[in-house]
């Protein structure tokens, strides 16, 4: 009786128990919880990179951008100058003269992008403060990157292109050299782009310069510019929808009310077990079952000898 005793309310809450979780509802990710984390973009309508050398053996270095912007951001000053150390009598040197330049980077959980524009543009370098090293009509860069698909990268260059004083046609095959004999060199790479599975770059217009004034003090300036750069990086996914899958695995039981009334079902639960032979109560049912029978056949017996006496 007492293992009986113990063994009922067991069962009970094994059966209650294994309906609670069926009934719980599947948790699934919402809008701010822990899903992909928003992409990344920028931009730049002007990089440089410069050694500058001195007739006096000096060397000064120039690195300065323009317009340059990390999402979410938008620029559109059209002018640079800069001032070095014992150049052009430490005046004010102006690198870029443009009509238009505008960066532009957005950002967010699904898509990220960016682009640079420059139009009527013109770069000069220190010592060569009349002659542009180049002038360009219009240069574009863009790169898109959106959650599930593959990142984009565009770059274009419009119009013509003149590189120290000279009408150029660029290709896409390889580099195009300019060169001016007592002024230097110029390299012009055309419209390079790059892609992976989740980041795009590109780059409009990329000089490699070697140049050698020989005047306002600057003996030769090296190194590399580049013009309407823009790059971006995936979001780290789409945020997951909150509705249930439509066939989930495991279908939820009817449940109503609390206490009570779920020991109820552990109690039809337990029958349906004990219907299939399988139940934990199967025994003593059996056994109740047996006792009973042996109550009416010891009655039996005892009527048939009152009767035969």
């Amino acid at each position: 009786m007492n293992s009986h005793t113990f063994r009922l309310p067991a069962a009970v809450l094994l059966a209650t128990g294994a309906v609670a979780l069926l009934t719980a509802p599947p948790a699934f990710a919402t809008g701010g919880g822990a899903t992909g984390g928003e992409g990344k973009a920028g931009a730049v309508v002007l990089r440089a990179g410069l050694d500058v050398g001195l007739l006096n053996t000096v060397h000064v270095p120039l690195k300065t951008t323009l317009n340059e912007v990390s999402a979410p951001a938008t620029a559109e000053k059209t002018a640079l100058t800069v001032t070095l150390d014992g150049v052009e009598g430490n005046k004010p040197v102006s690198v870029l003269r443009a009509d238009v330049a505008t960066s532009k980077a957005t950002a967010d959980k699904t898509r990220a992008e960016a682009e640079a524009n420059l139009a009527k543009a013109s770069v000069h370098v220190p010592g060569l403060p009349l002659l542009s090293l180049i002038e360009v009509e219009k240069v574009t860069s863009k790169a898109v990157c959106e959650a599930g698909k593959k990142p984009v990268a565009t770059a274009n260059v419009l119009g013509t292109v003149t590189a120290l004083g000279k009408k150029v046609t660029l290709s896409a095959g390889g580099p195009t050299k300019v060169e001016v004999p007592g002024v230097g060199r110029i390299d012009l790479e055309l419209s390079g782009t790059e892609t992976t599975s989740t980041t795009a770059a590109a780059a409009a217009l990329r000089l490699k310069i070697a140049v050698n004034p020989l005047n306002l003090n600057v003996a030769k300036v090296d190194g590399e510019i580049v013009l309407a750069e823009a790059h971006c990086t995936s979001p780290a996914g789409a945020a997951p929808s909150s509705a249930p899958p439509a066939n989930p695995d495991i279908k939820p039981q009817a449940a109503t009310g609390t206490g009570a009334g779920s020991a109820t079902s552990g109690g039809t639960t337990g029958a349906n077990l004990a219907e299939t032979g399988g139940g934990s109560l199967t025994p003593y049912v059996a056994g109740g079952a047996l006792t009973l029978l042996a109550i009416g056949g010891g009655a039996l017996l005892l009527t048939r000898r009152g009767r035969a006496s």
